[in-house]
């Protein structure tokens, strides 16, 4: 269960009444996104619903059925999620934001690469791109979905393309159990050779080839790659 000190709160107002509950901030993206996926004991910093809940106010059970139908707190707060707005302190907003800013900005760089030169955009570009292109982050929002937004604005002002490429990979028996790890993910196929070889065929984003021939190498000198036609 989250602290209070780390709360936030979601509100809703409804016949002239405010409504509010104390959530854990990084449960909200998921409850919304799939509310069954969420436990409650560990959404909640309290179990409650409230009018004020910096001021520990609470509602009449009579509001609580008028507005909800239900004294079910569980179903107050779906509904004040879904209807209502995630208030945050300026300090949380901030960090909140810049978080997701930075994870758009990881996904971009791992998917995307220059047209021109096949590699991906220096990580440092992209951030001044996406500065320069004045794109709003919303820290609840999909990350998905902002991606895609951020793809739309960064597109004038930097080449970007998505392409995806198939790797076939072959380690020795000893270094399978690490290089499974790392390929698993995306692995298409894989067989024992006679010799005792794994190999694999992987397809990523052409943005990881770099990454993920290093990653391997590191873990077999003698692993063998190579770039399969798509």
């Amino acid at each position: 269960m989250v602290s209070l000190d780390d709360a936030v709160i979601a509100r809703w107002e409804h016949g002239g009444k405010r409504y509010e509950v104390l959530l854990d901030p990084d449960m909200v993206e998921a409850f919304r996104e799939e509310p069954k996926s969420v436990n409650l004991d560990e959404f909640m910093a309290v179990e409650d619903v409230f009018h004020d809940a910096r001021q520990g106010e609470r509602p009449a059970m009579e509001d609580l059925l008028s507005t909800f139908g239900s004294e079910d707190v569980a179903e107050a707060t779906r509904i004040i999620l879904e209807r209502g707005s995630i208030q945050l302190t300026t300090a949380q907003r901030k960090a909140r934001v810049e978080a997701m800013r930075q994870r758009i900005l990881h996904h971009i760089h791992t998917e995307a690469v220059d047209p021109r030169t096949k590699s991906p955009h220096p990580r440092a570009r992209l951030e001044l791109a996406l500065e320069e292109s004045r794109f709003s982050v919303d820290p609840f929002k999909r990350l998905e979905a902002q991606v895609k937004d951020a793809i739309k604005v960064l597109k004038p002002l930097l080449p970007l393309s998505f392409e995806r490429i198939k790797l076939a990979f072959k380690v020795s028996g000893s270094a399978y159990g690490r290089a499974h790890q790392v390929l698993r993910s995306d692995i298409q196929r894989e067989e024992w050779l006679g010799d005792g070889a794994w190999v694999a065929v992987v397809e990523v984003p052409a943005a990881r080839k770099a990454d993920l021939i290093g990653n391997i190498m590191r873990l077999d000198n003698d692993a063998e790659v190579r770039e399969l036609p798509s």
